[in-house]
């Protein structure tokens, strides 16, 4: 877990951080340590052979036979490879159901379809839904707009083959925490701006959305939680290089750039008060409200990066994941 230094004598200080819940205070030490930490380019490949996130199998998946798996191979965006998707469909079901696509996290530089997922298939159960989840290109060996085009590519797909996998194509909801919610706040301005499939919902679990690393919060939390302001700005510098945090980002790179909110579908954002990406958060949840879009903010007292992921014992982790189940719920009863 990353240690803060200390302000220089006669410089002021970042203000002090809000403290963390105590009972995930009492977990984060444990987490840091098998975490690790990355501060630069070259720590990823260590990273990655640490085995820090466990590829699940497809009997873990099936969860003693809820599931039907299935890998797929599907084609990417135009003269790039194919890319995979995992489809998670409830067993017997008869209907056209409701779909997540999920897009996995890892800072743009780790991670692959079955990342994360596991709490994504117990909503699954919970409101009987298909789960789509794509595996994208990860920088800095595939820089941007290779991770965001595989990500849209596979959205794509999935609503163009929605009868075929059982889905009902007006109910696609994208899905993503850390990166892979930057990445689904992302995929939604693209299917905006590019006439693509209608989705009915983005779901932001702590995004990482500004590649420009500066708002009070990156300052407060540096040194402290998971991810800190030096690996953000790693994970940022390996998707965009030197453009990063200058004049010309994408916003289908870093959404906060996106100067035009409107016209999105309905956003659920959650983040907790003791991270990185909380201030960014809050103001894109604000700026949707401001263009008059539908968004539900959740800001979790003391919380750190995806500690309802990390510490999915504690209280607050268990609210969290009833808040992400009430707005879904909801949001399908709706359409």
């Amino acid at each position: 877990m990353p240690r803060r230094t200390p302000p220089r004598p006669g410089r002021p200080g970042p203000p002090p951080p809000p403290p963390f819940d105590p009972e995930l205070a009492a977990a984060l030490g444990v987490i840091g340590e098998r975490l690790g930490t990355v501060l630069n380019l070259d720590d990823i490949p260590a990273m990655r052979g640490t085995g820090i996130i466990d590829r699940l199998s497809d009997d873990d998946l099936r969860q003693d036979g809820a599931f039907e798996i299935e890998e797929r191979a599907v084609p990417g965006p135009p003269g790039e490879p194919d890319i995979s998707l995992l489809i998670a469909r409830p067993t017997g079901a008869a209907t056209a159901l409701p779909a997540l696509y999920n897009i996995h996290g890892g800072g743009m530089i780790l991670g692959d379809n079955r990342s994360g997922i596991m709490p994504f298939l117990d909503v699954a159960r919970e409101l009987n839904l298909v789960i789509v989840s794509v595996e994208y290109r990860l920088a800095p060996e595939h820089p941007h707009p290779a991770p965001v085009e595989d990500a849209y590519a596979g959205l794509v797909w999935t609503a163009g083959h929605a009868g075929e996998l059982g889905i009902d194509p007006g109910r696609i909801i994208v899905a993503g925490g850390s990166a892979g919610g930057g990445l689904a706040a992302a995929v939604a301005l693209m299917a905006r701006d590019r006439g693509g499939p209608a989705l009915a919902g983005q779901m932001l679990m702590c995004p990482m959305l500004d590649d420009r690393n500066d708002t009070v919060s990156s300052h407060q939390m540096a040194g402290l939680g998971i991810w800190d302001k030096s690996a953000n700005q790693t994970g940022w510098t390996a998707l965009l290089g030197d453009r990063r945090g200058g004049p010309d980002v994408s916003p289908y790179a870093a959404p906060a750039r996106a100067e035009d909110l409107s016209g999105l579908p309905p956003a659920f954002i959650d983040v907790g008060s003791a991270e990185t990406f909380r201030d960014e958060d809050v103001t894109y949840a604000s700026r949707l409200w401001q263009a008059g879009g539908r968004a539900e903010l959740h800001v979790w007292p003391g919380g750190f990066h995806g500690f309802e992921s990390l510490a999915p014992q504690a209280v607050i982790s268990q609210d969290a994941r009833n808040a992400q189940l009430t707005w879904l719920r909801r949001l399908l009863a709706a359409g």
